[in-house]
């Protein structure tokens, strides 16, 4: 069978070339449900335009081949090596399963009889290999109604001897079809016509044959698929040749960006005619980008009305800018002019009647890229400003306008999802017929989604360490996150520039950041990401969510931080807290499997409705090594002149929802009876003033935030680790305390508890309670053996969790999820 090639080869003397899959406007019903929505037809080609564009193309014969139609091939039946085929839609009528089957050079006659036949696919077959039609079953691997199953394929690899190597389809999938038919033996087509009750009717029934076909329906695509064939003079002999082998397919690769590119042309073309909109192309910017971008065909040159229109519309900017306006459509045209005058590139197709990019698509998604960031930016301005108002009518209306941006989006979703489609029936047959399993090569490929790395948290930290572990251990693991700052590149790092920033007044170092939703599913379906992973349920989690679905990966996400409860200590507001768990339970109840940092966290999940079949703990380690008793050295007396005293430590975020306040009252109670002890609070937050001020006059230092060698050496240096956190899912200080040999004191609620020993390696008191932490802190100052005994439990315990060790269990999770052939169902959008 000839093979696939992508080079244009040297025409000879009797070469043909001709791109058996192309669409007109007579192709009416769209598969596209975006197309749909706005009544577009699936083409917008006129039919003589499409002949002289394929021609101009090199092709030597055209065809048109509409979906149950020959009307817009009748138009040019006329011209010179041109010929009828269509499209025919047919069904496996046991299920209705549809396929699509390409006839070509017919008569009028022969399909009209095709019209009759062509709802049951055996007897479509029957007719056509008694007319000696040749026919072709068009892009054989993409389930058009959902329906493709194996048995389908296995079906057809008896009834058709030619198959399409579809321009409009993932490059991988036609690799793959391509493999299974040069695979196929005379054993192989027995056994399945015995088995399915067919009889091939066509000699040697081994032996397939491809064809090359654009599958065009905006004229942007033609021929950039076709069929070469040598040493044929006419159509017919053209076909003869093919069932001999001396026809091979000529393809340029397309991308998601190639169908999403094609998708917005139809829509153009279609408006651009329903309101005659052609008046418009050389008086208005925006326009005549449109038509250079979304169409074939010669440009026309600019006439002197269009350049002056042009000069006069850029001077215009450079006088003050306006209000800038509000609506969807208002902002869109807004933005979009000032991106094409403001961009060499998009502003030169305009002015200058340029030749079209070498890559028009990827030239498109550019504009669409930067055009709606810069619209999202705006409304997200718009957003934020009547949240911080509380002007609730106005939140509603923007984010309706936000989300028309989206929809606006929808082509280049639509073509990702499309692309990522079929990948596991394909993989079946590769297994089936060529004993070739790519997804047993094809390792575990996590992508990661973070709003917290770049910054000085528990969580950011342990994402850090697992960052180079993982490329320790050649694991596939890339975190992605947004961050407004130039950040150098590192390994398993992808850093986006945020489409905007904001601060929260409430809990200023953290920053919202707006993600670039384009440029992410771009990069995850490059890279080939076989699980998405989320950290975090803001913007950058909801795009994590969003990208899972549209490339039909598995996702999972792991509920670090009780953002809930954070959000009642910050507001007040129990009303914000319930608000907030609708948000949380909606957003993880989305994940295929949800990641709990404690059992406790577990429960609560469970508690407030998630499904606990798919909430798993995963283990957590720390870094044994770096912190250890061996680093004690009195660095808190030599830098902050902490006297000779025990000296108890509070490690974290210095905030009201990690009940500062009642350890203050606690520290307060104890001084009085107890004068040789000493608290240090290491870290930073909003709170960090008026606890600064309620512990004046007593022995308390505090540190501000501490980082790498200072921090495991006050660690070290201290002799009790106190932490009354209610609202913790982890607290990974508390590992970092035990390996530095301190006894620990936690709260009975959420994930500390679970992760010391109580009564061995520190106690536990009732959470929100002062005088229960009075009673711990009273209990280990005065014993001072019990303190050591708990002290060596505590280093004892930390040895067996290593972070390599808990890392690679924890991936081992991941393998599961990824092989799980339930989370690889693919998704609807």
């Amino acid at each position: 069978m000839p093979r696939l090639t992508f080079d244009d080869p040297k025409r000879g003397e009797t070469e043909m070339k001709v791109d058996l899959h192309v669409h007109s406007r007579f192709s009416k019903r769209p598969s596209q449900w975006i197309l749909k929505k706005i009544g577009c037809p699936e083409s917008f080609t006129e039919p003589l335009q499409l002949y002289q564009i394929a021609q101009k193309r090199g092709m030597t014969h055209v065809t048109i081949a509409d979906h149950n139609s020959i009307s817009g091939a009748l138009e040019i039946a006329h011209l010179p090596n041109a010929f009828m085929s269509e499209e025919i839609t047919t069904y496996f009528p046991e299920d209705k399963c549809k396929l699509h089957i390409l006839a070509a050079d017919i008569t009028e006659e022969q399909h009209q009889d095709i019209q009759r036949f062509r709802q049951n696919i055996y007897d479509l077959v029957a007719y056509l290999n008694q007319e000696e039609i040749f026919h072709v079953l068009a892009h054989p691997l993409y389930s058009i109604n959902d329906r493709l199953k194996l048995t389908h394929i296995e079906q057809c690899l008896v009834l058709f001897r030619v198959f399409e190597l579809n321009g409009a389809r993932n490059e991988r999938e036609n690799a793959h079809l391509e493999g299974v038919l040069d695979a196929l033996t005379p054993d192989h087509i027995e056994r399945l016509a015995e088995r399915y009750r067919l009889t091939p009717m066509y000699p040697d029934p081994w032996k397939k044959y491809l064809i090359g076909g654009s599958d065009d329906h905006s004229s942007l695509n033609i021929a950039r698929t076709y069929t070469e064939i040598r040493n044929a003079d006419d159509i017919q002999a053209g076909f003869e040749r093919i069932l001999k082998g001396d026809g091979r397919v000529i393809q340029k690769p397309s991308a998601p960006e190639t169908l999403a590119h094609n998708l917005y042309g139809i829509a153009y073309q279609f408006y651009k005619s329903k309101f005659n909109l052609e008046r418009y192309v050389q008086k208005d910017l925006l326009m005549k980008f449109l038509d250079r971008s979304l169409r074939a065909g010669e440009a026309s040159e600019p006439g002197l009305i269009s350049r002056l229109y042009f000069f006069w519309h850029h001077r215009r900017r450079s006088k003050p800018a306006t209000a800038v306006p509000e609506t969807l459509m208002g902002l869109l045209g807004h933005e979009t002019r000032n991106l094409i005058q403001d961009h060499p590139g998009f502003a030169a197709i305009v002015e200058n009647g340029g030749e079209v990019p070498e890559h028009p698509e990827q030239v498109w998604f550019d504009f669409v890229k930067q055009a709606s960031n810069c619209v999202m930016l705006q409304f997200a301005d718009h957003l934020m400003d009547h949240l911080s108002g509380g002007n609730v009518f106005n939140i509603f209306h923007t984010i309706g306008s936000a989300g028309g941006v989206y929809t606006m989006l929808a082509p280049y979703f639509i073509a990702y999802s499309l692309f990522s489609q079929d990948r596991e029936l394909s993989h079946q047959l590769l297994r089936k017929y060529t004993r070739d399993d790519p997804s047993s090569r094809e390792p575990v490929k996590v992508a990661h989604f973070t709003d917290t790395f770049y910054e000085v948290n528990g969580v950011a930290l342990t994402l850090q360490q697992q960052v180079r572990i993982a490329h320790r251990n050649q694991k596939h693991l890339t975190i992605i996150t947004c961050n407004a700052e130039n950040r150098s590149r590192q390994e398993g790092i992808q850093n986006f520039k945020p489409i905007g920033v904001y601060e929260l007044p409430e809990y200023p170092e953290q920053k919202v950041f707006l993600p670039p939703l384009l440029d992410m599913l771009q990069y995850c379906y490059e890279n080939q990401f076989n699980t998405i992973h989320s950290a975090t349920p803001g913007p950058i989690g909801l795009a994590a969510l969003a990208i899972a679905r549209i490339l039909r990966r598995p996702l999972c996400g792991t509920y670090h931080t009780a953002i809930p409860q954070y959000a009642r200590f910050l507001t007040g507001d129990d009303a914000i807290e319930d608000l907030t768990w609708k948000y949380i339970l909606w957003y993880y109840d989305q994940m295929d499997f949800i990641y709990a940092p404690s059992r406790a966290t577990k429960e609560e999940l469970v508690h407030k409705g998630l499904d606990e079949a798919k909430i798993r703990v995963y283990p957590r380690g720390i870094d044994v090594e770096r912190f250890r008793p061996g680093k004690r050295n009195g660095f808190l007396e030599k830098k902050y002149g902490v006297r000779e005293a025990i000296k108890l430590i509070y490690v974290g975020r210095v905030s009201k929802e990690k009940n500062l306040h009642i350890l203050e009252q606690a520290f307060k109670t104890l001084i009085q009876t107890q004068k040789d002890v000493h608290l240090v609070v290491v870290g930073d937050g909003p709170y960090l003033d008026q606890m600064k001020r309620a512990m004046a006059g007593t022995p308390c230092t505090f540190t501000g935030y501490l980082s790498g060698d200072d921090l495991c050496t006050a660690y070290a240096s201290s002799d009790i680790f106190v932490f009354p956190s209610a609202t913790d899912t982890f607290g990974n200080v508390v590992l970092e305390a035990q390996a530095s040999g301190l006894p620990v004191i936690v709260s009975d609620q959420g994930g500390p508890v679970e992760n010391m020993l109580p009564g061995k390696t520190g106690l536990v008191v009732r959470a929100h309670d002062t005088e229960s932490l009075i009673q711990a802190l009273r209990s280990l100052v005065h014993d001072r053996a019990m303190r050591r005994q708990m002290s060596r439990n505590a280093r004892a315990y930390m040895e067996d969790r290593s972070f390599d060790n808990a890392f690679l269990r924890s991936w081992q999770m991941h393998r599961s999820s990824a092989d799980d052939p339930q989370t690889m169902l693919a998704r609807a959008v």
